[in-house]
């Protein structure tokens, strides 16, 4: 089980260094998404290693985080907006 802990380090030092390499933005989200879901495995790995399965409850709530949060920089990104704004149009109040 460390060879698997040793394994997602090294792996996490690649999306490391791909995240801050990468050509586009949008490859370097991806990059980011990657680095988050390896940190949530590394907690559950962490946890079983421990002997905390306590653990895998924050790996499944860092993944929701990490989840929403690269939804919200991929929307900024692409709209340059994150809410709602009525002069874009749409079925809002006037």
């Amino acid at each position: 089980m460390f060879t698997a802990a040793a394994a997602i380090l090294v792996t996490m030092a690649i999306a490391l260094v791909r995240a801050l390499a990468g050509p586009t933005v949008f490859d370097r989200i991806l990059a980011v998404n990657s680095f988050g879901t390896l940190t949530m495995l590394f907690i559950a790995v962490y946890g079983f290693l421990s002997g905390r399965p306590e653990f895998l409850d924050i790996a499944l709530v860092y993944a929701l985080i990490n989840f929403i949060g690269t939804i919200a920089v991929t929307k900024y990104v692409t709209f340059s907006d994150l809410g709602y704004s009525a002069d874009k149009g749409g079925s809002g109040d006037p």
